[in-house]
């Protein structure tokens, strides 16, 4: 593991700023670290405000997208929201179909089957579309790239409206509207939200069309914060904004179906992590193992009966998808081991019965044990289909664009992307991309890194100062925890290993005179001996709550330990 230090600001501008905000000079060096350096900014970051959404109308197409849908409920037509069967997918199918029926009775749902139709948007999508008298489906979170489908669904007499937020191609689909902040030719100043929080500015600028303010669609929120946090896309600017409120829906009035996935989660309050960890998991296991419509049920079901039944159907697929990813990471692992593969700068690996909704899992599962790009294939049809996943700094899209003679398609993002092949390119492939990486990448890159926010004195550990810290969530990329550091710490006597194979650390620490804090290390048993004795060692951790027998403490949650 390697520590690297983020850049300290100017003292003078560090201790300017803390007087100016009356915060402590620590809280004030994290802000400027994180381009808040401003009153102002530091108030749109402390308050979030539903004011500080950009107009809907600055996305290219969002006037002729609202014209379609108006008229389709103007002609009386059928609608058909179509969305991709992973958890931003299913909610933006969930949000829109749901907000669309409180204006027109004649809205279908569609989620494409993950084994028969693959990925975005399906022929067979677009003709259960013509077979149903369908005239106008609004796409979510896929079809930025379905350049031959859209014309086919031309025509049948079929319109599109795309609310996508992945990389278009050179070619932009012959759509109504294609609504994409990442287009070359689109001015929206927000270029980093989820396909859901794209369908969510869809339904904002048909509320503002009728002169209705953004606060009228709140509940909506909990589908964009469940979005955001399980699509992991950066959650600074608007999407912040989106998450705050959203997760605030989560813990005072959710909708029946996420209550009903959070009922037997005994916590205060859920953060972000807990989405990710909690909600998203479960409703991507019915797109993994049986089918993504069960999640859209879920998530637009009004009556609680009905909700706990599909969440506890729900749940069972959870705890399959579990035992299948367990299992095929030992077999993934074992397959590295007898090709002899653990000294490559890449992971490729393939069994053919290896279940296509876990891949995805199982390779991030593989990259915390080799860190390297990572890409898991099994067989789909006739072809071979993969997930990839990468490792911080490394862009997996661009790798996979540069082996595209072996590719017959992909698409995502820098860090997780998806792919298919003919069997007969797999070996080519596979070297190709070892070639590309291994070129390419720097070799800091495959060492796993922490990053290191500040530095601090234990005593600088108060209750304001957590307090004020605790502010700083929602976390996510582009606004990750704050990782501390401290040095010359002792342990005061109490250090053990506990847990089933004493996997974890549990300590008390102090330096010379401070005050003492515990401290708790998940997966840190093996550095046991670093504390050992009194020796001193230093901690790279964060900060949470520690509670016990009803005390509630702050703590050091651990993420390494050195010498």
């Amino acid at each position: 593991m390697r520590w690297t230090l983020k850049p300290i600001p100017e003292t003078e501008k560090i201790n300017a700023f803390a007087k100016q905000l009356s915060i402590p000079e620590k809280i004030a060096q994290l802000l400027i670290q994180r381009g808040i350096d401003t009153y102002d900014k530091a108030k749109a970051f402390f308050r979030p405000s539903l004011d500080d959404l950009h107009d809907p109308f600055l996305m290219k197409d969002m006037d002729k997208a609202v014209a379609r849908l108006n008229l389709a409920i103007a002609q009386n037509e059928n609608i058909l929201v179509y969305g991709d069967y992973d958890v931003d997918g299913t909610t933006s199918v969930a949000l829109m179909s749901s907000y669309l029926q409180t204006l027109h009775p004649q809205v279908a749902t569609y989620i494409p089957d993950r084994y028969a139709e693959g990925y975005g948007v399906s022929y067979t999508g677009i003709d259960y579309a013509h077979d149903n008298d369908i005239t106008l489906i609004v796409a979510l979170d896929c079809g930025v790239k379905a350049i031959e489908k859209v014309a086919y669904a031309k025509k049948l007499g079929i319109d599109f409206i795309i609310c996508d937020h992945h990389r278009p191609g050179a070619e932009i689909p012959e759509a109504v509207a294609v609504l994409d902040p990442k287009r070359e030719d689109c001015e929206y100043p927000y270029k980093e939200l989820c396909g859901c929080g794209v369908g969510f500015k869809l339904i904002q600028a048909m509320e503002q069309e009728k002169g209705l303010p953004v606060k009228t669609l709140v509940p909506y929120l909990d589908l964009v914060a469940t979005a955001i946090g399980a699509d992991i896309v950066p959650i600074t600017g608007e999407n912040r904004v989106l998450a705050f409120y959203g997760l605030d829906v989560i813990n005072t009035l959710p909708r029946t179906g996420i209550q009903a996935l959070i009922e037997n989660v005994n916590k205060d309050e859920l953060t972000i992590t807990d989405v990710v960890f909690i909600i998203a998991p479960r409703i991507n296991a019915a797109g993994r193992i049986k089918h993504g419509l069960h999640a859209v049920e879920l998530l637009t079901e009004q009556d609680y009966d009905r909700a706990q039944e599909i969440a506890s159907g729900i749940e069972g697929f959870n705890a399959e998808r579990k035992d299948l990813d367990k299992v095929i990471t030992q077999e993934a692992l074992l397959q590295i081991e007898t090709n002899k593969e653990e000294n490559r700068k890449t992971t490729v690996v393939f069994q053919e019965n290896w279940h296509k909704g876990v891949i995805g899992i199982v390779a991030s599962r593989l990259t915390e044990t080799y860190y390297r790009p990572t890409l898991v294939f099994t067989k789909s049809g006739e072809k071979l289909a993969a997930s990839a996943r990468s490792v911080k700094g490394f862009d997996v899209y661009d790798a996979l664009e540069q082996c595209s003679e072996h590719i017959e398609q992909f698409g995502g993002h820098k860090y997780a992307a998806g792919l298919t092949l003919a069997e007969h390119q797999y070996e080519g492939f596979k070297n190709k991309f070892e070639e590309v990486v291994g070129s390419s990448i720097d070799e800091r890159l495959l060492i796993p890194e922490i990053t290191i926010d500040a530095e601090l004195e234990l005593d600088d550990i108060t209750p304001k100062f957590y307090r004020i810290l605790r502010q700083f969530a929602p976390y996510g990329p582009g606004n990750m925890t704050p990782v501390f550091m401290s040095k010359n710490l002792t342990d005061t006597g109490f250090g053990k290993c506990v847990g089933a194979d004493e996997t974890h650390l549990k300590c008390s620490v102090k330096q010379k005179d401070s005050q003492t804090i515990g401290a708790i290390g998940f997966g840190l048993g093996s550095k046991c001996d670093l504390i050992q004795h009194r020796k001193p060692f230093k901690a790279a951790y964060s900060l949470d709550i520690n509670e016990w027998n009803g005390t509630k403490s702050i703590q050091l949650k651990l993420r390494d330990l050195q010498e």
